[in-house]
């Protein structure tokens, strides 16, 4: 999976859209993350995303015990000019399963 570059096919756009609205005289300020691509694009980044949920960490040797495989998609490379890095991994370690401490379930 080291060469991933070659999954991303097509057009990807990766945005973080600031969004900022008064309410009853409180100011609320928060981020939205756009992704956006054509057919192919959309796809590619589908199955990358497939790939890396189907990867067994624990035959990647380079990879220590409790680190979580992860890639760089960049802009002007995998991703249009106008994207900004995304990095994309997986939340479960090497050896041991558990998600990182700043992980908030959305069940809890």
């Amino acid at each position: 999976m080291k060469k991933y570059k070659s999954l991303i096919k097509g057009h990807l756009d990766f945005l973080i859209h600031e969004k900022e609205d008064e309410f009853e005289g409180k100011v609320e300020k928060w981020q939205d993350i756009l992704i956006h691509g054509d057919p192919e694009g959309l796809k590619s980044f589908g199955k990358f995303l497939i790939k890396l949920a189907d990867l067994n960490q624990d035959k990647i040797k380079d990879l220590p015990i409790g680190a979580r495989e992860h890639f760089h998609l960049r802009p002007n490379l995998e991703l249009s000019k106008s994207s900004v890095e995304v990095i994309v991994g997986r939340l479960d370690a090497k050896g041991t399963g558990k998600f990182y401490d700043k992980y908030i379930s959305r069940d809890k």
